[in-house]
């Protein structure tokens, strides 16, 4: 192989490389237990808002109130957002202390 070919495939490389998609950080939205919230709603919340399934939501739910703190899903940055202020803001209606914050993966 010449070095005018090795260089030509070095260059295609590179090119593929700046042309290869990123993808976005993802962020874990967390639910953190509390003495207050009762786990119906935490297990409604999970259903209505992350769209899990009744079994999944109780595992969770159950997951925050043994260990204090669970992840109702994985989301990119501005989705994970959303999410944190849809749970904030029902919790907030209900008049539930519940806390949902979110950190990167």
């Amino acid at each position: 192989m010449s070095e005018s070919t090795d260089n030509h495939n070095q260059s295609n490389l590179d090119t593929m490389e700046l042309n290869r998609t990123k993808l976005p950080p993802k962020y874990k939205v967390l639910l953190h237990n509390d003495d207050y919230t009762p786990m119906g709603f935490v297990v409604e919340v999970l259903i209505q808002v992350f769209r899990r399934s009744e079994i999944e939501a109780y595992e969770i739910m159950m997951n925050v109130h043994q260990r204090g703190i669970g992840v109702a899903g994985i989301y990119t940055k501005e989705i994970a957002e959303t999410k944190a202020n849809q749970v904030m803001g029902v919790a907030e209606l209900e008049e539930h202390p519940l806390k949902c914050t979110i950190e990167p993966e």
